[in-house]
């Protein structure tokens, strides 16, 4: 088995290419060590030191640090990955295999600006942070404000507020005039 390794523009993480399918559907992100229990994979990896959060996307696992170097955390993030793919494990616990409930706010006469919004992020922006090895949620829109939830190498990116304000916001204003601003949860 050969995993694949990329820089993200978080320098706190890298992202790990195990050559195939991670997460069926969805994303997952665990940045505690309790969110961890759901999925054994993501247990092994919070096991080695320095590791603060395990981001799961469709074909990559993220892989975020406090402290240390990526050259000493590698070989174990790499062995801990390739241990897992190889007992044929799977990747979350039974109990947690269904999807989250939802928990998205906006008021019913926006559903069809919410649609649109939510269209637009699944089509043009997930996929553009899913290359970076993070991920962008809907999470609720007010008065003319987007929430985003931002997740794997996303979250704590110096370069995320960049992302949000000229990229994601200025996007969402073009195609939707009543979206004033874009705002991370």
């Amino acid at each position: 088995m050969f995993i694949q390794t990329e820089a993200t523009p978080n320098p706190a993480t890298l992202k790990f290419l195990p050559g195939q399918t991670v997460l069926e559907t969805g994303t997952l992100d665990m940045a505690t060590r309790e969110a961890a229990a759901q999925s054994p994979l993501a247990e092994r990896l919070f096991d080695i030191p320095n590791v603060s959060g395990v981001f799961f996307g469709s074909d990559f696992i993220s892989v975020t640090k406090t402290d240390g170097e990526w050259q000493q955390m590698k070989p174990a993030i790499l062995g801990a990955i390739m241990e897992h793919y190889m007992s044929g494990a799977p990747l979350l616990a039974e109990a947690e295999a269904s999807a989250p409930a939802s928990d998205e706010f906006f008021d019913e006469a926006d559903e069809e600006t919410v649609t649109i919004i939510k269209d637009l992020l699944e089509t043009r922006v997930r996929p553009a942070v899913a290359g970076d090895g993070g991920d962008i949620t809907f999470k609720g829109y007010k008065e003319g404000v987007v929430f985003l939830h931002m997740k794997g190498a996303c979250s704590g990116c110096p370069s995320s507020t960049a992302t949000l304000k000229h990229g994601i916001q200025n996007l969402l204003k073009h195609f939707v005039p009543e979206v004033t601003e874009v705002r991370p949860v």
